[in-house]
């Protein structure tokens, strides 16, 4: 069963519409919407309050139409299955290996600081963010998530004046330290020998400073943050259910890959997809027709969405790693949504995520403390903090520590 599950989420009706506001929890509405090119914008994580006059090139999370369609398929190469296997797969297993055999050394280890480390540097090494310590650029990108709450149907974000002026202080230091640290060493670096790199890439294709910095604390963000959620949410699942974590260690790796997706789908680590509506967008449920209006905010609710039953089939709020889907059906639901946005780094996640939790779990690891469960509404997902876990022998005392 489903580990993250807000009180406040509804689960009805499948399409939803309160004056300028449509919450989508029907699959296929939800779809429709987030392929209804040119029909809709990026709306979450803020994204309508960025200024767009200090960018040559528009950020790829935020940007749509043509231009962001060019910077997708530029910076696809790095991130497609077969380059994540060929080119990283001994970096990423390497590296996981190392963390592993520490944790082992030490006994104890805390999942989720050990997984921010991790997808930090896997994904710093793919974008080109090397010229700088991982721990320190683990804290930078963690810091930028202390911000005031936000409510994006509600006027202004649901933030006074007051809390906006919070929101640039906080976000604004830490990245001006990101760029200090981590963006500008990389650029110089590259500036003087390319590399085969997303950073590189972005040099030969013209980007100024801003752009690349923008650039970087999106896969910094998307790419790191989030990633370390799902390992410490996977590994949870695993840790949870015996049979779960017995069949996962003796997969191979298409069929744990699949598991995983499955875990992704149950609990999704971003839960609500945001668009504005450009234009009048009629979409179908249930054979009946529902017409957004121009200017609506839609907001997909991920996690009904992949439990729908016209899709998954029986039990969807339950984890099964062999589930009968509807035909066309992606395994991980909407979890790294769909159309334009949909994520890049999926088989990164993917690959990173199996290639730390199989070793570990090869070691048979215990729960010392069950970690605790925020939510960051900013990205609109779950915050999973304090999962203890025990590498040493069973007879063997261990002590605890608590959450931060």
């Amino acid at each position: 069963m489903r580990k993250a599950l807000r009180d406040d989420e509804r689960t009805e009706p499948r399409i939803d519409h309160e004056q300028d506001m449509w919450r989508i929890r029907s699959f296929e509405a939800a779809r429709q919407v987030l392929r209804a090119r040119r029909q809709t914008t990026q709306a979450g994580f803020t994204a309508e309050k960025i200024p767009r006059g200090y960018f040559r090139h528009h950020p790829i999370l935020i940007s749509d139409g043509d231009d962001h369609d060019a910077q997708r398929r530029e910076v696809a190469r790095f991130f497609a299955p077969s380059v994540v296997s060929a080119k990283y797969g001994d970096f990423i297993n390497d590296r996981a290996q190392a963390i592993i055999d520490d944790a082992v050394a030490e006994g104890t280890c805390r999942l989720d600081d050990l997984a921010l480390d991790y997808s930090v540097e896997v994904t710093a090494t793919v974008v080109g963010l090397t010229e700088s310590s991982v721990a320190g650029m683990s804290k930078r990108l963690v810091g930028f998530f202390k911000q005031p709450p936000v409510d994006l149907s509600a006027p202004s974000m649901g933030r006074t004046p007051r809390q906006w002026m919070q929101a640039a202080i906080n976000g604004l230091v830490p990245i001006a330290r990101f760029y200090s640290a981590d963006v500008r060493p990389a650029i110089r670096a590259r500036r003087a020998r390319r590399r085969d790199d997303v950073l590189s890439h972005l040099l030969d294709a013209g980007y100024g400073t801003a752009d690349i910095l923008v650039e970087c604390m999106t896969y910094g963000t998307a790419g790191m943050v989030t990633t370390r959620e799902f390992i410490s949410m996977a590994c949870w699942h695993l840790l949870s259910d015996d049979e779960l974590g017995r069949t996962y260690r003796q997969a191979p790796q298409p069929a744990r890959l699949a598991m995983l997706e499955e875990i992704i789908r149950l609990d999704p680590v971003v839960g609500h997809l945001y668009r504005r509506a450009q234009t009048d967008i009629d979409i179908t449920d249930d054979g009946r027709v529902h017409t957004i209006s121009q200017g609506d905010l839609i907001d997909v609710c991920v996690q009904q969405t992949n439990a729908d039953p016209q899709v998954m089939g029986a039990s969807p709020d339950a984890l099964c790693p062999r589930r009968e889907r509807k035909q066309g059906t992606p395994a991980a639901g909407l979890s790294f949504s769909d159309g334009a946005h949909s994520c890049p780094g999926q088989a990164l996640a993917l690959f990173e995520t199996d290639a730390l939790l199989h070793p570990l779990l090869a070691r048979r690891p215990r729960i010392l403390r069950e970690p605790s469960i925020s939510w960051d509404n900013l990205i609109e997902g779950y915050r999973l903090r304090g999962l203890d876990l025990s590498l040493m022998d069973r007879s063997r005392p261990a002590a605890t520590r608590e959450p931060i």
